[in-house]
């Protein structure tokens, strides 16, 4: 099959590192494992952050002038150069699809949605517009895949009786992650080998991602009495305001690696003891994907999708969210219990390779989107 893929929240070769870009390029080697040809439709970026509706209508001008020109150009190829499928990857109030749908419709191809939310509550809002335009896509859509469980309970009514609501569980290469414990990247920062590594992976910006490390700091200062260091791998705008929040913590106890290339991480995963992060407000969190994938038991903040890609109490304890006293008497009891969290993360480590790996995912994509084609006039 030939796909369209897009992506209106953020390309998939988007310079600047982000779970969401991730998660495109993920969903892109999923679809290509498969045996299929995936062309990147657009670059267009339908963000709206500020619920300024004269943006909006901006971007819709333009994104019909870009599903034109699309339409032009698809049907001037030979039909073996025409996509089957149009595949749109994270669709919501703030970053509508202003051109699958309409390309998908001209074409008579089906229109297909990974990763979709819809929030009632935005209606009449700042982002009206943005708003039913994603709730008319998702009325048009063939198939929508939820990888948060908990977007189905908005985003199924609205979709027409026929449509397909499939289950994708969140997911990456396994075998990336796989390797024994080796404490050299931590000899390297001078850290005992008998003091047990946490490690949070995480971009610093303000809002949810600066909450959370705000309660990691406020957990981590009440555990002073036990060994531990904390490995923080990240940067961004707020990282000023991030080590703010540990400052008070004694000299040694964390280390700052900053930004990381994607491909060195699965050594610190594999050689840290307990990933760490409080996951306020996240979808689902792609580090603590990346952990379980590496043999790495987690706390993490019992919010969004999370509880999805862990089992609590099997490879990981949740906390409730913000709660920094249940977070630390969390890490506590996998510090004081070293058993307990190396059976964590075996189990940790079989519910990747069952659930989460890319070649699951791909035979999910794959079949789905097959069936649609066959079924399509």
């Amino acid at each position: 099959m030939r796909i369209a893929f897009y992506a209106p929240m953020k390309p998939p070769d988007h310079p600047t590192p982000s779970g969401d870009v991730r998660v495109a390029r993920l969903l892109i080697a999923a679809l290509r494992q498969g045996g299929n040809h995936v062309e990147l439709a657009s670059r267009l970026r339908s963000w709206d952050g500020t619920g300024d509706g004269r943006r909006q209508a901006r971007l819709a001008a333009i994104g019909a002038r870009a599903a034109r020109r699309l339409i032009a150009r698809y049907r001037k190829a030979p039909p073996g150069a025409r996509p089957n499928v149009w595949f749109t990857y994270h669709l919501y109030h703030k970053a509508p699809d202003w051109i699958g749908p309409e390309v998908a419709r001209a074409l008579g191809i089906p229109y297909v949605v990974a990763e979709a939310s819809f929030a009632p509550k935005r209606a009449g809002g700042p982002w009206d517009q943005s708003h039913k335009a994603v709730a008319a896509a998702l009325g048009q859509a063939d198939a929508v895949f939820h990888l948060n469980t908990r977007d189905s309970a908005c985003v199924d009514p609205l979709l027409k009786p026929d449509a397909r609501a499939v289950r994708l569980p969140p997911f990456l290469d396994v075998k990336s992650y796989a390797g024994p414990p080796d404490r050299k990247p931590f000899d390297r920062l001078g850290i005992a080998r008998d003091t047990p590594v946490l490690l949070a992976v995480a971009m610093m910006r303000a809002g949810d991602k600066l909450a959370s490390y705000r309660v990691l700091a406020a957990a981590l200062r009440t555990l002073l009495d036990r060994r531990w260091c904390l490995v923080a791998v990240g940067d961004g705008p707020a990282r000023g305001e991030v080590e703010a929040a540990f400052a008070d913590l004694p000299a040694g106890r964390v280390k700052w690696l900053g930004a990381l290339p994607g491909e060195t991480l699965p050594r610190y995963y594999c050689a840290a003891d307990i990933f760490v992060w409080p996951a306020i407000n996240e979808a689902f969190g792609m580090a603590i994907l990346e952990a379980q994938a590496a043999g790495l038991p987690a706390v993490a903040g019992q919010v969004g999708g999370v509880p999805g890609i862990v089992e609590d109490g099997t490879t990981a304890i949740l906390a409730p969210p913000g709660d920094a006293r249940a977070f630390a008497d969390a890490v506590a009891l996998l510090l004081d219990e070293p058993a307990r969290r190396r059976a964590m993360g075996a189990a940790a480590r079989a519910r990747a390779v069952r659930v989460h790996d890319v070649v699951a995912a791909a035979r999910t994509l794959d079949a789905t989107l097959r069936a649609l084609v066959r079924a399509a006039p």
